[in-house]
């Protein structure tokens, strides 16, 4: 045979990120993107909007001279005529118009400032650390990254008042109704306007953002691991993430290509193991963090849930969160390929995700009702007026059917399973995805403000209780030094920054969980512990191991959470057999009194 087709060829790289430079995949995307969509979806995301908020001081001003003083005079009643219809607006749409606010408000914040902002703190501190020395402290290195980040957000906000500077004389802000009559001539000063307001928006935000990263608490390694105060208490969470699921025997995955292992074989090898050791050892949950699919398609789904169904004792356990693979791929043959507004493939893998979600716990997780602050019915419950229309919609799609989803997808979240005792151990899972219309762009994280307020709401009703706080994406980038450039550009949450604030508070009773970077790390960010989660099936050839961790979370004697050594199960190749050992930072420190090293083979 000339090509051997299970071990795929050059097509199967195409998108890999571990067989080709950010810059050749950028310069594939180039030749392959739809030039006439790009546009269109530039005019309806960017051009029209940016012309609508430049011309609005043009057309208020010629409004409130002209009009106002009329409609105000109207019998004397004018004004509580103004008063009312402000009200009304406010009462009917207050909400969904300050989601919209906010989703606008964060789309903007990840298309122009967190890039920019991000690429000026990362280059700083990637120059900075070559002339660290390698015996530096953690202290040292922390403060570089705070100093770092405000140099990088005062940088990038006085490079931004430099673009407001050249383009202020042609500004203009107050019109007349006269020039409503010729709209043409409104299109250079609305369009200079754009450009002021964004850059003046720009220049904030980035201080903003390098003030509050910069005085936030940098990440470090976690030290040293809690001890419980009664081993009565303690529970075993098996953390998998980014599991990547394909629908193919042969398929390779989107990031990884044939750098990575072909099928499902070792996600099967995982459970095969996990499923024995809770035959020996019994878990409480395993926990999936995202990416369960790689490109959110229904054979992936099928598969995913074919590999849960021949473990019924652990999909019991189960807990999954949307990753930005399930939700946001536009087309997993072609990071080029984006999507207009409106477009029904988005939603409709928002509704695949949810059909899953509620297939594997909607029984036993709760959403919250964020009118009333409280955590209110299950997630089967919630779901079971709408699913006639969600399964009209997955058969016909449109932009007809597709009205209303959004809303059911936004109200799903966050998920909450409550804990069994008052002061037993809970778990809030959130969605961290991103809007994104773009492939390429599809990694981006951002926590809705008023689903982390709903997560705060949780909280506080087991004020008793532990929780974990599982999310897809990291909530800040993590201190371990890069070799090249290109490592340290990551996508962690937009608003990470607050999402740590808020839980700041609570962080003794917290432990916060997550994938999407594939990277092997347990630290904190102040007292927020944070655990990542390695790839099982991704970062390796077929012939390389991979690994997931059991950790151990305990009650501590002052009500916290007490976050224990985790257990390390290494997934050899297939056939191969699997082993269990301790977390490295563990085998470094030779701590062997936090229970046996248990060893064995599949």
């Amino acid at each position: 045979m000339l090509i051997e087709p299970r071990g795929g060829d050059a097509e199967d790289d195409a998108s890999s990120t571990k067989t080709h430079s950010l810059l050749a995949i950028a310069g594939t995307l180039l030749g392959e993107i739809n030039l006439p969509k790009l546009a269109l979806a530039w005019i309806i995301l960017a051009l029209v909007p940016g012309i609508l908020l430049g011309v609005a001081p043009l057309v208020v001003t010629a409004w409130y001279d002209d009009v106002a003083d009329r409609i105000l005079a109207l019998a004397g009643i004018g004004p509580f005529l103004l008063l009312g219809l402000v009200a009304a607006i406010g009462w009917f749409g207050l909400r969904p118009l300050l989601r919209a606010v906010e989703r606008s408000f964060w789309s903007l914040i990840s298309l122009a400032v967190q890039p920019g902002y991000v690429l000026a703190r990362e280059g700083l501190r990637h120059l900075a650390e070559r002339f660290l020395s390698v015996e530096a402290s953690e202290d040292s290195r922390a403060r570089l990254r705070g100093l770092t980040a405000f140099a990088a957000g005062l940088g990038a906000a006085l490079i931004a008042l430099a673009i407001t500077a050249s383009v202020w004389p042609a500004t203009r802000w107050s019109g007349e109704v006269a020039d409503l009559a010729y709209p043409l001539r409104l299109v250079r000063p609305a369009l200079a306007n754009t450009v002021a307001v964004m850059s003046v928006y720009f220049a904030g935000a980035a201080l903003l953002w390098g003030i509050a990263d910069g005085t936030m608490s940098q990440p470090r390694g976690i030290g040293d691991f809690d001890e419980p105060a009664s081993s009565d208490r303690i529970w075993r969470v098996a953390h998998l993430s980014d599991i990547h699921v394909v629908g193919e025997r042969y398929g390779f995955r989107i990031e990884s290509g044939r750098a990575g292992p072909r099928g499902n074989d070792r996600l099967h090898l995982a459970l095969e193991r996990l499923a024995a050791i809770h035959a020996t050892t019994p878990l409480d949950l395993v926990l999936i963090t995202g990416d369960m699919t790689d490109a959110g398609r229904s054979a992936e789904w099928a598969e995913f849930l074919d590999a849960l169904a021949r473990h019924p004792e652990l999909a019991a356990l189960t807990l999954i969160l949307p990753g930005n693979h399930d939700v946001n791929i536009v087309d997993r043959a072609n990071p080029a390929r984006l999507e207009l507004p409106g477009s029904p493939g988005k939603r409709l893998r928002q509704m695949r995700t949810l059909s899953v979600t509620e297939a594997v716990q909607g029984a036993r997780v709760h959403v919250v009702d964020k009118t009333a602050g409280r955590i209110g019915q299950t997630l089967s419950e919630r779901l079971a007026p709408h699913r006639a229309a969600v399964a009209a919609f997955a058969d016909a799609g449109g932009l007809r059917l597709s009205r209303g989803l959004s809303a059911i997808w936004e109200a799903s979240f966050p998920m909450v399973l409550p804990p069994a005792e008052p002061d037993g151990l809970g778990v809030v899972l959130l969605n961290s995805n991103a809007e994104t219309h773009f492939s390429f762009t599809n990694a981006l994280g951002l926590v809705a403000e008023e689903d982390m307020q709903a997560m705060l709401a949780a909280l506080a009703q087991y004020p008793r209780a532990r929780f974990i706080v599982a999310l897809h994406h990291h909530p800040v980038e993590y201190p371990q030094q890069a070799k090249a450039f290109s490592e340290r550009i990551g996508t962690a949450l937009i608003n990470g920054s607050r999402f740590v604030r808020l839980l700041k508070p609570q962080a003794h009773r917290l432990v916060a969980m997550h994938g999407h970077r594939h990277i092997d790390w347990i630290g904190r960010c102040g007292p927020l512990r944070i655990v990542s989660a390695p790839s099982p099936v991704m970062e390796a050839t077929n012939d390389e191991p991979t690994a997931f961790y059991i950790h151990r979370l305990g009650a501590r004697a002052d009500g916290g959470l007490a976050l224990m050594a985790p257990e390390r199960i290494e997934i050899g190749p297939p056939l191969s057999g699997a082993r269990v050992s301790p977390h490295p930072e563990e085998a470094r420190r030779a701590v062997s009194k936090d229970g046996p090293v248990i060893s064995g083979a599949s």
